[in-house]
């Protein structure tokens, strides 16, 4: 539906002006130090409006447009693009034409967390291909959309299991999964990581995009959970939490594989020193 929209710089009778918006059938109006602003249904007669106004307030300037009516289920995707990550690409399903199923994530943007919009998803997925064996068995903790879980199957994982407390993200897990073709390959869990992980365990790798205060009570965990070759991968994490984390780690027998820095966020491999 196409809006008219209409302009007051009122004069000296300002509150003349809004009543005459009113009685030509306005719901509501915006007024700002400068002008009044207020929108009508397309068809409405602009110029009777603006005799209205000027009647009531003979000083008024008032402008008359005619809004387009704008597809918002359609506009907002504008605002999302594909993301180039090396070896795999994450991609909304409007954008996946033409593109290798192979190497292509295919992601439906909804609530739950993971679509590649933020850095920290973009910096796992980068770290990934340095990590993940033909045939790994792999946890995926805080798997939000699967989005990271969808990677390590495409890169050769056997099967993943993608642990996320979110109620809300488990249907769009399991849609996506389905989507990218590997839903046999990863088993959707709801629930606490701290809980799940050692009955999943043991798993060669551990992928963690979470805050860093969650991620270093979960440390002792991750030791526990790995096989002997295991490595896990960790993102959630500030640049300026690097020293900190870096320390911990060291503290813990962790020994640091590679880095990914976007922006402000951080994400790093590690395995059993």
């Amino acid at each position: 539906m196409n809006w008219l929209a209409v302009r007051v710089r009122p004069g000296a009778e300002r509150d003349s002006a809004i009543a005459a918006l009113f009685v030509m059938g306005s719901e509501g109006v915006h007024d700002t130090a400068d002008e009044i602003v207020t929108h009508f249904p397309e068809g409405t007669d602009g110029d009777a409006i603006t005799a209205a106004v000027m009647s009531a307030d003979p000083g008024a300037v008032v402008t008359v447009e005619l809004i387009p009516a704008v597809d918002w289920n359609e506009e907002w995707k504008k605002g999302v693009r594909a993301h180039e990550l090396g070896q795999l690409a994450i991609v909304p399903p409007w954008l996946s034409q033409d593109r290798d199923p192979d190497r292509t994530i295919v992601i439906e943007p909804q609530m739950a967390f993971g679509t590649g919009e933020h850095e920290t998803t973009r910096g796992v997925v980068r770290l990934l291909p340095c990590v993940i064996r033909q045939g790994d068995r792999v946890a995926d903790l805080g798997s939000g959309s699967a989005v990271l879980a969808i990677a390590a199957v495409k890169l050769g994982a056997a099967h993943v299991m993608a642990i996320e407390l979110d109620h809300d993200a488990i249907e769009n897990a399991h849609e996506n999964a389905l989507r990218n073709g590997v839903a046999e390959s990863i088993t959707v869990i709801e629930g606490d990581a701290a809980v799940f992980l050692p009955l999943v365990s043991p798993v060669r790798v551990v992928l963690a995009n979470i805050i860093s205060s969650v991620l270093l009570s979960l440390l002792p965990a991750l030791a526990d959970a790995l096989t002997t070759d295991g490595e896990a991968i960790l993102s959630g994490l500030l640049l300026s939490e690097r020293e900190t984390m870096m320390a911990a780690l060291g503290e813990r027998g962790w020994s640091v594989s590679a880095e990914d820095v976007e922006g402000a966020w951080w994400s790093v491999s590690i395995a059993r020193a």
